[in-house]
């Protein structure tokens, strides 16, 4: 693949549009998500214990991965015989609904806790249909070529508002707790109107066909296709059992004794490990050994997950943090390149649908697995257990996978 400079991407209009809409929205969502944190954990505490409170910090990821679970596959089918456009903003009206509604639950107190938890659930009805719409949108907006290089684009848009995004919405919530809902509605209204401008170009194929058939159409190629299927199982298995991300409110309040804006700052620090890796791999694609790269980006979370479940020094959590985000990001990276590369148009919706729920269940379930066994055992033994099954299973996948462990070139 001929050299891309970093920024060659960003001259097609449609594919600028789509990233800044991205930027707009993954930043209200990463806002929404420490402050919707912050203040569960924080109203739970006045009544409950550390456990219970971590308990329930879980509990809203396990409501959002729900509705993934169940709507996911329909969405990709939907995605492949429907406007993609159409669906990305109604995904988003959706999540600016759901951050207006937070606002009302912020400013009242009294406000009961179990609205929260459907409100998490209709953010993961939205996150469901946009997730494969935008996946398969993304790839028609840019030359074969480069591709590769629009999905670290892609990553690097994600990661970047997730820098910004924990920590704004930390600071935010600390002036007071309505102001980083209501700012995450006024950015969900600024992404819609940026996607009403895309273009899309005409699609020359368009399935047909019953839903459930081509559901089953989508699974079959993902299982048969095993080095996609063993790089998306991999991510999931990986962060299921080692994501640490539903505790850092106990960490920040009872491990490492900092406020909201801490909390802001621990929940960004893996997206700059993550954006540092973007920005090499969008400047400089990889090329060779990408089997290598991915499991060796496995080790390299696993091994900071440990080191940041055993640190009680701010700037050393920091650091593992950030170490930690760099190893997933190489992860996501190869695996997105992947699947968009070796995907028909006709068929991107579906098995980007069956790649989000590996995704969700592995950030949305894994922060139910963390919250629940940090109430069992604590949330230091949850952590480093957690860091250590990762290790594991980059072994085992390792064994059980060698096409993906030899895998070379993207192509």
């Amino acid at each position: 693949m001929a050299f891309l400079p970093a920024a060659a991407v960003l001259r097609h209009r449609d594919f600028r549009l789509l990233w800044f809409a991205r930027v707009a929205s993954v930043l209200a969502m990463q806002m929404q998500a420490v402050a919707i944190a912050w203040i569960v954990y924080d109203r739970a505490r006045q009544t409950m214990g550390v456990g219970e409170s971590a308990f329930l910090i879980g509990m809203i990821g396990l409501v959002q991965f729900v509705p993934i679970l169940v709507l996911s596959l329909f969405a990709g089918q939907a995605a492949d015989r429907f406007d993609r456009k159409t669906i990305i903003r109604a995904s988003m009206s959706l999540e600016g609904i759901s951050a207006l509604i937070l606002t009302w639950i912020a400013i009242d107190s009294t406000a009961p806790m179990w609205v929260i938890f459907v409100v998490a659930a209709l953010f993961g009805a939205s996150r469901s249909f946009m997730g494969p719409a935008q996946a398969s949108l993304q790839p028609t907006l840019v030359p074969r070529a480069e591709l590769p290089n629009a999905i670290a684009w892609g990553s690097l848009a994600w990661q970047g508002s997730s820098i910004a995004g924990p920590a704004v919405g930390g600071y935010l919530y600390a002036a007071a707790p309505w102001v980083p809902f209501a700012s995450a509605g006024l950015l969900f209204l600024i992404a819609i109107i940026l996607v009403t401008f895309i273009r899309p170009p005409e699609r020359l194929a368009i399935p047909t066909g019953r839903s459930l058939k081509l559901i089953g159409e989508g699974l079959v190629y993902v299982f048969r296709n095993k080095v996609v299927l063993g790089a998306i199982s991999l991510d999931l298995f990986a962060v299921l059992l080692g994501g640490a991300t539903a505790l850092l409110p106990v960490y920040a309040r009872d491990v490492l004794h900092i406020g909201p804006d801490g909390l802001g700052h621990l929940r960004a620090a893996p997206a700059i490990g993550a954006v540092a890796v973007a920005i090499w791999l969008a400047t400089w694609p990889m090329r060779r050994h990408t089997g290598t790269w991915m499991f060796g980006g496995v080790v390299l979370f696993g091994i900071a997950t440990i080191v940041f479940g055993l640190s009680e020094n701010f700037w050393l959590s920091m650091a593992a943090l950030i170490l930690l985000g760099g190893g997933d990001m190489l992860s996501v990276y190869v695996r997105s390149s992947l699947i968009q590369l070796s995907t028909p148009d006709e068929m991107r919706g579906r098995v980007s649908a069956a790649s989000s729920i590996f995704i969700s269940a592995s950030n949305e379930l894994g922060e139910f697995r963390a919250g629940s066994m940090g109430a069992l055992v604590g949330a230091v033994p949850s952590v480093v257990a957690g860091g250590v099954a990762a290790l594991g299973i980059a072994a085992l996948w390792a064994y059980w996978f060698p096409a993906l462990r030899k895998a070379d070139r993207l192509e």
